[in-house]
């Protein structure tokens, strides 16, 4: 039986935590940053867990 390949798109965008969840970034953080708050800009900066049903998905595409 042959190892199972990561995805590496996958791989570039999310990450595994210590406890086995996904994290990923934030969408409209790299550009027109002119018509967004501080705010808005500060909070995007941060990452975020991926929800449940989808990190079942992403899970086969990250087996390491």
């Amino acid at each position: 039986m042959p190892k199972i390949k990561t995805h590496r798109g996958a791989a570039k965008r999310f990450r595994k935590t210590a406890t086995g969840k996904l994290r990923r970034g934030h969408t409209g953080a790299s550009h027109m940053f002119t018509k967004k708050t501080t705010k808005r800009k500060r909070n995007l900066r941060k990452q975020t867990l991926v929800a449940k049903g989808f990190a079942k998905v992403l899970k086969q595409f990250l087996p390491s």
